[in-house]
């Protein structure tokens, strides 16, 4: 079984290693930095785009609400097609006029709250898409540079263990060491090439959903910046009721409240005058004619309507209240994950010189006869868990760190000094 198992290995060997042994990392790429990635995307996404065209809806929602009723042209004519002296149009009386509706009660002023507090609204809608769009553009840079990292990592680790190969078949050729050891290292080799070679589909893909977001190729991402590690959350407490999540359910409340204002006003009835000028065509005398029409609100006084906006501003604190609650919760969990991940990175780093430096001594040992081969299989194994231990490490806490400012981002003209 040993020398077909062997011939298997072997065999395998030879149809993995070219995908990833042929295509060494290139020298040199264009380095796409975090700010030049948040910029790109600022200038080509469609969700900012939408905003900004709702910002012009509510805008000319709020020009609508000041206008005023539209006066109507009244043509009336009498007395036609009767009987007697009334036959045909001996004595048709025409009315010519404009009727004006009044708006009473506020109505108008009422609109206008309403659209004011709608625009409001939409300006933070705005603000909080660019703060969601940061936040998506920052998670994905991270998830492109951990990709990076996780190939090098990869790469390295199967020019170690192809160097481990090279040194067995030494030691088996010399007579010093079983064929097994041999074999042994072949499947470390193949298990490191089939590491690398997903770990480059990753970073492309993880390149290529960067690329995405901000409309451009994306073929390096700056892998300084992801290790970096630096302080946890915000440099004083974070006050709730400024960041943007608590702007937009005050502005939700102040819309509702504006509601409730108009369906009030709704309920007073409006009066619409008229003014008109009446030719009497059996004499061709003309005579005005004044009119006032006020609707009397017999099935329909309005109630029902100030109910109901009542009902939803009810809704809408009881929601700025649940949304408070909730942003203090995503806070103080992003804090902790941002602490822990910070503490986490900083403790791995010595852990992995001394594993490296474990590792190394063990690569001497081995070649030179004075440690087995499980000993460098588990040295190099260490060496590697902790390795991507550590990249996993710095994308989480690159991810909370990022997820925290978008929680804690203030709303506009709101400084963190002022926090």
């Amino acid at each position: 079984m040993q020398p077909i198992f062997a011939a298997v290995l072997v065999a395998s060997a030879c149809a993995l290693s070219p995908q990833v042994e042929t295509q060494p990392i290139p020298a040199s790429f264009p380095i796409l930095s975090l700010d030049e990635a948040l910029r790109a995307a600022g200038a080509n996404s469609p969700t900012a785009d939408a905003a900004e065209a709702g910002l012009r809806a509510a805008d000319a929602q709020r020009a609508v609400a000041r206008l005023r009723p539209n006066p109507s042209l009244e043509v009336m004519a009498e007395n036609v097609g009767g009987t007697g002296e009334y036959r045909g149009f001996r004595s048709t009386e025409t009315t010519v006029g404009l009727a004006l509706p009044i708006e009473l009660g506020g109505k108008r002023s009422a609109r206008i709250a309403v659209a004011e507090m709608q625009t409001s609204r939409a300006r933070i809608e705005a603000i909080m898409v660019a703060a969601d769009l940061r936040l998506l553009v920052t998670q994905a840079y991270t998830e492109a540079a951990a990709a990076q990292q996780r190939v090098v990592i990869t790469r390295e680790q199967l020019g170690i263990a192809a160097e481990g190969l090279r040194i067995a078949r030494v030691r088996v050729k010399a007579g010093s060491a079983s064929p097994l050891e041999e074999q042994r290292a072949d499947v470390a080799r193949i298990a490191a090439n089939t590491a690398a070679e997903r770990a480059r589909r990753t970073s492309e893909a993880a390149l290529a959903n960067l690329g995405a977001l901000i409309n451009a190729r994306v073929d390096a991402v700056d892998g300084s910046w992801f290790e970096q590690v630096g302080g946890v959350g915000p440099d004083q407490p974070v006050t709730i009721d400024q960041t943007l999540p608590a702007a937009a359910a005050q502005a939700d409340v102040a819309t509702a409240n504006a509601q409730v204002r108009l369906a009030r006003s709704q309920r007073v009835p409006n009066v619409t005058i008229s003014a008109s000028a009446r030719r009497l065509n059996a004499s061709a005398d003309m005579a005005a004619v004044f009119g006032l029409s006020i609707p009397i609100p017999l099935f329909n006084d309005g109630r029902a309507g100030v109910a109901l906006a009542t009902a939803q501003r009810n809704q809408s604190d009881a929601l700025r209240r649940a949304a408070m609650l909730d942003a203090r919760r995503s806070i103080t969990s992003a804090q902790a994950e941002v602490a822990n991940a910070e503490a986490s990175a900083r403790a791995g780093r010595p852990a992995l010189a001394a594993a490296a430096e474990a590792a190394r001594i063990t690569r001497i040992g081995y070649r030179e006869g004075k440690f087995g081969q499980l000993d460098l299989l588990e040295a190099e194994r260490t060496l590697a868990m902790i390795r991507a231990d550590i990249v996993d490490v710095l994308a989480s806490y690159h991810d909370a760190k990022a997820r925290l400012e978008r929680l804690t981002a203030p709303f506009p003209g709101i400084s963190k000094d002022d926090r």
